[in-house]
């Protein structure tokens, strides 16, 4: 998200409630509840960058305040989903871009840390880069004292390894890619993949097409991806199957009268659950 028209694509869902589930112990299940199914929209890339600017410019909610409640979500998802209710104890590794992607990472990270967890951040950009909500955001892990890793150096001839985990947070690259991910985020996504951890990925696997759903080389393959406010119509995409794992979408606080300036509807999709399973 926060970046500033093509059409929408409506699918429908029902509403689903969290279970807890036997099978999976603290972990949560989606079942369906009796609400009627509502359309869901799904967004472009250029919808998305619309719905930013209209909260931003139009309504007065800032990047921070959307940023804050979709970290928040991140890491509320990520305890429920992966760290089996409880977040004490467990190691989570955020890979943080320099965008509005890195910054929801690294408010994830800053919640798990005051849930109990041992968050590490790795970049994929030099600090001294970053500028606006990601630099604030960085700013705060800073002070918090979290372990913040610089970006691999490519011209080393033995790279550092990804420390253990028990989970990975794909927070590197959002809708705006425009090609296949280079450089220090082309090799932590090599990496994450390559690590036993699951991933989730923060509205979409870093290195996917959020428009028609093309994987480009390399592209994360998640286990889970939490995407924010709406789908992007990449993530329907049958190309895209292999790479999102189950995916759910989050309540950002976005009302339905921005999307009806972009001549979207939107019913009360999240009157029960700030967390809706769509697909797995």
């Amino acid at each position: 998200m926060y970046q500033t028209s093509g059409l929408s694509r409506p699918f429908h869902l029902g509403t689903r409630v969290l279970t807890r589930s036997p099978r999976f112990g603290n972990a949560f299940e989606m079942e369906m509840s009796t609400v009627p199914a509502l359309p869901i929209p799904a967004l472009t890339p250029d919808q998305m960058s619309q719905v930013d600017r209209i909260m931003v410019d139009d309504f007065g909610v800032e990047v921070l305040q959307l940023m804050e409640v979709a970290g928040q979500a991140v890491a509320a998802w990520a305890r429920e989903r992966f760290l089996g209710g409880d977040a004490r104890g467990k190691m989570v590794l955020v890979l943080a871009g320099s965008g509005g992607n890195g910054g929801d990472g690294m408010v994830a990270a800053r919640f798990l840390h005051s849930w109990g967890a041992r968050p590490v951040v790795w970049l994929s950009h030099d600090a001294d880069t970053l500028r606006g909500a990601a630099a604030h955001q960085l700013r705060s892990l800073r002070t918090l004292g979290l372990s913040i890793s610089p970006p691999p150096d490519l011209g080393q001839e033995e790279s550092r390894n990804l420390p253990d985990a028990d989970l990975i947070v794909d927070a590197l690259l959002g809708f705006g890619l425009n090609g296949p991910p280079s450089g220090p985020a082309a090799q932590l996504i090599a990496e994450a993949n390559a690590h036993p951890a699951p991933i989730l990925a923060v509205d979409l696997p870093s290195g996917l097409d959020a428009r028609t759903g093309d994987p480009y080389d390399p592209c994360i393959r998640a286990e889970a991806t939490l995407t924010l406010a709406l789908p992007k119509t990449g993530l329907l995409a049958p190309a895209a199957r292999p790479v999102i794992g189950e995916l759910a979408v989050a309540d950002i606080g976005v009302p339905a009268e921005v999307y009806d300036r972009i001549g979207v509807r939107v019913g009360p999709l999240f009157a029960e659950r700030s967390i809706v399973r769509v697909i797995g």
